[in-house]
């Protein structure tokens, strides 16, 4: 029997800023679905680092301006992409569910 189609909020943006969605089997085991996957755990090992890197930083009394400022920037960045993996992950267990 086949499976109804599902949507998945994939964890990047179009170049111009716009929200990828796939629209797949419901299986999640496209090529695509899969590329997606390994996205979301280079993006939570990036976050991880990134997060020790800034309890490095933010302990340094040397740190400048410029780089706590560039540090805050990357933060931003990683934190919405950190929210966009849970935001589907959320979905697919509460479809799944």
């Amino acid at each position: 029997m086949s499976e109804s189609p599902t949507t998945r909020l994939l964890p990047w943006v179009s170049p111009d800023g716009k929200t990828c969605i796939l629209l797949s089997d419901g299986r999640g085991e496209g090529a695509l679905s899969r590329a997606a996957d390994r996205m979301e755990d280079v993006q939570l090992e990036m976050a991880d680092g990134l997060l020790d890197h800034a309890a490095d930083m933010l302990g340094d009394d040397t740190a400048t301006d410029r780089q706590l400022r560039y540090l805050g920037e990357q933060l931003s960045a990683t934190l919405r992409d950190v929210r966009r993996v849970a935001e589907s992950r959320r979905a697919r267990l509460s479809a799944g569910g």
